[in-house]
């Protein structure tokens, strides 16, 4: 028995109470889901829940008489073993190991769909991360929204959202204009203007676009800018992509900013906004007024001079994601854009939308590695290619993801590359590495799932406390991964994969799979077998919910 298949027992019992008349509540009040959580202390039970402290004032009764009402009735399930009233009325509940231990099986039999769900069933989203300009690499400031985002986005849709990951290319405006210029030097051997792009890797970038354009040098400085501009524009971002792509991260949209203006998109915004009633004009400028929905102060959009604004082009983008059908639009900003906050949902409500509903901003906090070395290819900076090539994809992506993303984060390298139980994420890949290697030894021995063609399994054998204590983990991860997605938290998942390895190494030191020497394989060798198959199995899941691998072997 799942938590959520003993949420819902619960739900019934409540409601069968209810239309008995044995407790005094509309059904319209009783909650859409009662929530169940392991109890600190495994001698008071499986699960445990607080619902009649919930119901009873309103109900108009004494916590624990309501929970006598539901205990009464959950003893009568099957699967449940026994229910115990503690304290001012808290339900402690026991379920039988064949029940427990049939979880087992269903993971299994699930496989890669386990721990999905449909809580977000007919959410559309549009989730922007990353960014970054196309004026040089990523770096370690892009590295945790890589990261987290990316997890965001899979925790998104393995609870039924569907989600359009996005980059935001800021691909005009006049830092393109100093890049290319800064390339152009670089390729006649002079100095990067004041102001420049610093880093070898704009010489490169030189050499791309000579590959390229074999004549450019041969230009007026006029004529070859654009085309230099073009050139190193489209090879940057070819490097981010590759970058992004070694570190496991895949776009579903690269957007373009320059193409929103070329396409007029900031002066219909423009028209659209001041349609709604909130754009006026003022000392020759156009303003947004987002004062009306909690902003610190209006907005210019179309500068006295004609000019649009970046303001102007970030109402132009919310607009275009809008038209595209999104309803959510999910933003994730660096720790500096804490005063975009306020200015995105106004954007928003201007746009007749509602700020709480339709848009969402997240902000990261800054990470480090202590002892990272600075970027000789570009300059002042850590790259993120090199942070790969030094701590491994997997090691930098769990890390990340193991810590809410309003925290700041310093990374230690040493722990890092450390083969033991003291490094969370060599924690989590042993334990399914080990349990991938027991599936072996198992084989070899002569376990199977199954005999001639039916499978072996006897759910009332998995009843050592080690296994109940691994099953009531695998059991908890679909609500794990549901409430991460609820709340944005992928970090909430890579702890709880840490219990089940825990729980997996304990019951790997306590429960044998394999037979012993001449000892003849039974179904206890076969059902602890689909025990560990299951763990393998949500251990892959929730790593690859992170972006993280599940090696077979270490």
């Amino acid at each position: 028995m799942t938590p959520e298949e003993l949420s819902l027992a619960i739900s019934a019992c409540l409601k069968d109470a209810v239309a008995a008349g044995e407790i005094a509540l509309d059904a319209s009040a009783l909650p859409d889901e009662v929530r169940v959580e392991r109890p600190k202390n495994r001698e008071h039970g499986d699960w445990a829940t607080n619902i009649a402290l919930q119901l009873a004032k309103p109900a108009g009764t004494n916590p624990r008489q309501l929970a006598t009402v539901l205990s009464d009735r959950l003893g009568q399930i099957d699967g449940v073993e026994q229910v115990e009233i503690a304290g001012p009325g808290f339900l402690n509940i026991t379920v039988d190991a064949a029940t427990a231990g049939a979880l087992a099986k269903v993971i299994v039999e699930a496989g890669a769909a386990y721990g999905s769900n449909s809580a977000l069933a007919g959410h559309v989203i549009n989730m922007e991360f990353v960014s970054a300009n196309p004026t040089g690499p990523l770096h370690i400031g892009h590295t945790r929204w890589a990261a987290l985002g990316d997890a965001i986005a899979r925790v998104l849709r393995a609870s039924g959202a569907d989600v359009t990951a996005e980059y935001y290319i800021n691909d005009a405006g006049s830092q393109m204009n100093v890049f290319a210029n800064s390339v152009l030097s670089r390729l006649h051997g002079r100095p990067v203007p004041d102001g420049g792009y610093p880093g070898e890797y704009i010489a490169e970038l030189g050499h791309a676009v000579l590959s390229r354009h074999p004549g450019i040098r041969e230009l007026t400085d006029a004529a070859a800018l654009p085309v230099i501009r073009a050139a190193a524009y489209e090879a940057q971002m070819e490097e981010i992509k590759r970058t992004l792509a070694e570190f496991g991260v895949v776009f579903d949209v690269y957007f373009s900013e320059k193409e929103l203006h070329d396409a007029g998109a900031i002066e219909s915004a423009v028209e659209r906004l001041r349609g709604q009633g909130h754009v006026y004009d003022d000392g020759g400028a156009v303003w947004l007024r987002t004062t009306d929905f909690g902003d610190d102060k209006d907005r210019v959009m179309i500068r006295a001079n004609g000019e649009p604004t970046y303001f102007a082009a970030d109402a132009a983008y919310y607009l275009s994601k809008k038209d595209r059908g999104f309803t959510e639009k999910i933003y994730l900003l660096g720790a500096d854009h804490h005063g975009y906050i306020n200015r995105l949902k106004a954007i928003a409500a201007c746009a007749g939308d509602d700020p709480e509903v339709n848009i969402e901003v997240l902000i990261g906090q800054l990470v480090s590695v202590n002892g990272a070395k600075l970027s000789k290819r570009a300059g002042n900076i850590i790259e993120l290619k090199d942070l790969i090539s030094w701590l491994g994809k997997d090691a930098v992506r769990y890390s990340l993801a193991r810590f809410p993303a309003d925290s700041p984060l310093t990374l230690d390298p040493e722990l890092l590359k450390k083969h033991s139980n003291e490094n969370p994420v060599f924690y989590v890949q042993y334990a399914h590495a080990r349990s991938r290697g027991t599936a072996r030894n198992a084989v070899a021995a002569g376990v199977e799932r199954s005999v001639d063609g039916k499978d072996a399994f006897d759910a009332s054998l998995l009843d050592h406390a080690t296994e109940n204590e691994l099953l009531s983990y695998l059991g908890s991860y679909p609500s794990i991964v549901a409430k991460a997605a609820e709340l944005r938290e992928p970090h909430r998942i890579a702890r709880h994969l840490e219990l089940i390895a825990g729980a997996y190494h304990r019951w790997y030191d306590a429960c044998r799979v394999a037979p012993m020497g001449e000892e003849p394989v039974t179904d206890l060798n076969r059902t602890r077998l689909w025990l560990n198959d299951a763990t393998s199995q949500v251990l892959a899941n929730g790593l690859d919910l992170l972006g993280v691998s599940a090696p077979e072997r270490m």
